[in-house]
């Protein structure tokens, strides 16, 4: 099921309670308001930067598993450390970190080798503009 948007945004959160902890993703894709998908999912005991990396990676294995298109893609994250270390401006020091943004550049290369993405951007925002993806979070925390 081919799917193509001018621009889609996806908002992600990860977060775990206890740090490590137990821990779950929140994605909620859009374009143009309309919602594209969502994702509100558990990933097990682990740390709320690995579970921010982990809402990045699982938005991007859907945008590959339904092929998804789009001219432009902007994600969305809380976490402005994430962004600066998946964008390149910050070093990540820790190894398991380290892997889990080359699996997030693979990802990325293979949608664009696709023709799926042209052009990306990651942008950091207050959590109060995070809010559907923090839900999502904590939704599946619950349950």
């Amino acid at each position: 099921m081919t799917s193509k948007y001018e621009i889609l945004e996806i908002n992600t959160d990860g977060g775990s309670r206890g740090n490590p902890g137990p821990a779950a993703i929140g994605v909620y894709a859009t374009s143009k308001d309309k919602e594209i998908f969502t994702l509100s999912e558990t990933i097990g005991e682990t740390t709320n930067n690995v579970a921010e990396y982990s809402a990045v990676i699982r938005s991007l294995e859907v945008m590959v598993e339904k092929e998804i298109y789009t001219e432009k893609l902007k994600y969305i994250l809380d976490s402005e450390l994430i962004v600066k270390q998946i964008t390149g401006k910050y070093k990540i020091k820790k190894i398991h970190l380290r892997e889990l943004r080359e699996k997030i550049v693979k990802l990325v290369n293979i949608l664009k080798e696709k023709g799926q993405i042209k052009l990306m951007t990651f942008v950091n925002v207050p959590r109060e503009q995070n809010k559907i993806a923090d839900k999502l979070v904590n939704e599946a925390l619950d349950k």
